[in-house]
């Protein structure tokens, strides 16, 4: 029996908000300069088995697939999953219902994972980090990406949270250091999404631009990539 988050079944009704907000102007733009920095830490190869943990409706999984990989998808929220297996289609996309400190596989099964947007939700995070080493085989590459503590989205999102907003209310942001201190093993951070969600979509590029010129740590998307040894 798995040790489901609290926050199971806060999920199951926003299959449709959540792929929606990808949809709009700025929506769009983060999911393109997200999935990029994604893609550029995984380095997902042809064949490979890539497990990710917290899959949600599958934003970021068709980019896996398309390299070639096979995905494991995992999510606490049934809906979520449906959704993902639905766009994945015609894919090597195997759904697992599951939670990540709970890991239902065995130890080295996973050339890849990584973890978008889902370690917010985890209270004990080293131990959901932990469960990603331990399935993932040595020499692979682990990748956590979070909401940044340090950006302007994640103040936001507290204030949300604290006027009652289901998902945000029981969410936890981490810095980059502390996201990079989950792990066993040193990593590197990078950041992405350096502009504001009211911004226009033309602010908004030039701000990205700005952002990651300058090597900034408070974009609002922390990715952390490590590699078991």
């Amino acid at each position: 029996m798995y040790l489901m988050s609290k926050s199971a079944e806060i999920f199951d009704e926003w299959p449709d908000k959540y792929d929606q907000w990808f949809t709009t102007p700025i929506g769009l733009l983060v999911r393109k300069y997200e999935s990029e920095l994604i893609v550029d830490c995984v380095q997902p190869g042809p064949g490979e088995l890539i497990l990710d943990a917290g899959c949600g409706t599958g934003i970021f999984t068709l980019d896996l697939l398309s390299a070639g990989s096979r995905v494991v998808g995992l999510d606490i929220s049934f809906p979520m999953l449906r959704r993902a297996r639905e766009k994945q289609e015609g894919h090597p996309f195997s759904p697992v219902w599951g939670d990540i400190p709970a890991l239902p596989f065995r130890a080295e099964t996973f050339d890849k994972v990584v973890s978008v947007t889902a370690i917010e939700f985890v209270e004990d995070g080293k131990r959901a980090v932990a469960e990603m080493f331990r399935v993932v085989k040595r020499g692979g590459i682990v990748v956590v990406a979070s909401l940044n503590s340090l950006s302007p989205w994640a103040t936001r999102r507290k204030a949300e949270g604290q006027k009652g907003h289901a998902i945000f209310r029981s969410a936890i942001f981490r810095s980059p250091d502390e996201l990079a201190s989950l792990a066993p093993v040193k990593g590197r951070v990078k950041t992405a999404i350096h502009f504001l969600k009211d911004d226009s979509p033309e602010r908004a590029i030039e701000a990205e631009h700005e952002g990651r010129g300058q090597g900034l740590d408070t974009g609002a998307f922390a990715v952390s990539r490590w590699i078991k040894t």
